[in-house]
């Protein structure tokens, strides 16, 4: 009830001002009971969702939804809220003054009228996040992009120059609605015709049958070296209840058992060597290991016991935060390590050369994209799919391919 009680209230302020900036300039008596219905209908469908929500059976479609809405009034309301309240920290000034000066008779307001072209600003400005907020939950979560990047290594195989990797990371699959999409991004990864396909974790929500409506369509992923996986936090199915922990065992097998049907082989700290032209690569992959509450499976240890310091090495670890605290630290010098986890929180500004935000950077200090540190090279990829918000806005699902080319590291 405490947690319910906050979020009234918080919401009952935003909505105060944001009636405040609408019925300035809109004077229609029908318009303004719309906008109540229609608040009314999404914050309403929200209670409903969270009172429902079963965590035997996981985030469904329409509890995603119903996140999704309210961020989509919310957010508007929250610049609507700066505006309008900015305006008050004048309009009160006035306000005690008339209130000394013209006497204390309660039929006066001695607040001075609102100004109609800082609501009409306070709006235009509110309909931005709005629409983009709309946008990402209709479109943004299937605008699949292709990020290229190309990494120089002096130490690396001659025979791998010129290799190309190609990353997926964040399927969530249990979030998926629409197949054909889907099959499309699926395409795109193929006509890349990267060398290897290497997964960096988190193929399910929850459950391994969130999977099956898309066997079909991530079976025909194919490269030349083959297609390689690690778990991430969401596969070991520890944000549902379950009836008992042998449920949850037979759960996280059955995932092992798709993703072998799928063609990918699973590396449960484990390494495997990819040969070319009598040179070879070694490739890691460590269960998850994230920083905070997240689980410590991820064991560098025993996925490295069977190579050699002198390799070149790839390694696979779904959570960033793992590279940050154990990977540039260890004994062995990873040359590139493939990550995901974050998803860019499904938010933000990204323009090339310019600019690059998410809120995600307040809880990641690796959070998207190419970084290097002592050496290191680390891609956190921006996710495949979706989770929770059904959408994406700025920050577009992304499918990475990286070329290995031998040489000087360019600056």
């Amino acid at each position: 009830m405490l947690r319910w009680t906050i979020f009234l209230i918080v919401f009952g302020i935003l909505d105060f001002y944001a009636f405040q900036s609408l019925k300035t300039v809109v004077k229609n008596n029908w318009f303004l009971a719309l906008y109540w219905v229609i608040t009314f209908l999404v914050v309403g469908n929200f209670v409903y969702s969270y009172y429902g929500f079963s965590r035997s059976n996981g985030f469904s479609h329409a509890n995603a939804y119903a996140v999704g809405f309210l961020i989509a009034i919310i957010v508007p309301k929250m610049v609507l809220l700066l505006f309008m309240f900015g305006e008050d920290i004048f309009r009160m000034p006035q306000a005690i003054y008339r209130y000394f000066t013209e006497g204390n008779s309660v039929k006066v307001n001695y607040f001075p009228a609102r100004r109609q072209f800082i609501s009409k600003i306070a709006l235009g400005l509110a309909a931005i996040p709005f629409a983009s907020v709309i946008y990402g939950i209709y479109k943004g979560r299937y605008n699949y992009k292709v990020l290229k990047y190309t990494l120089h290594f002096e130490d690396l195989p001659k025979a791998f120059d010129g290799y190309k990797i190609t990353q997926i990371s964040d399927i969530h699959s249990g979030s998926f609605d629409n197949a054909d999409k889907v099959h499309y991004a699926i395409n795109l990864i193929n006509e890349q015709e990267s060398d290897v396909i290497l997964f960096t974790g988190d193929m399910v929500n929850n459950k391994a049958e969130e999977m099956h409506p898309y066997m079909d369509i991530f079976g025909e992923l194919k490269a030349k070296d083959g297609k390689f996986s690690v778990l991430g936090n969401h596969d070991y199915g520890d944000y549902v209840s379950w009836e008992s922990h042998e449920a949850k065992h037979k759960n996280l097998e059955d995932l092992k058992a798709i993703q072998k049907q799928l063609g990918f082989d699973l590396l449960l700290n484990e390494s495997r060597y990819l040969e070319r032209d009598g040179d070879k690569i070694a490739l890691l992959g460590v269960e998850n290991w994230g920083a905070g509450g997240f689980k410590k499976a991820g064991d560098l240890k025993n996925a490295s016991a069977h190579i050699d310091e002198k390799d070149f090495k790839i390694l696979m670890s779904h959570d960033p935060s793992h590279w940050e605290h154990e990977v540039i630290q260890d004994a062995y010098h990873y040359h590139l390590t493939l990550s995901g986890h974050t998803h860019g929180m499904q938010f933000g500004i990204e323009i090339p050369g310019w600019i690059k935000w998410s809120p995600s950077k307040w809880r990641y200090k690796y959070w998207a994209g190419i970084y290097k540190e002592m050496g290191q090279y680390i891609n956190v990829n921006r996710g495949f799919g979706y989770l929770a918000f059904p959408g994406r806005v700025g920050i577009w699902p992304e499918i990475t391919v990286i070329e290995l080319k031998k040489g000087a590291s360019i600056s």
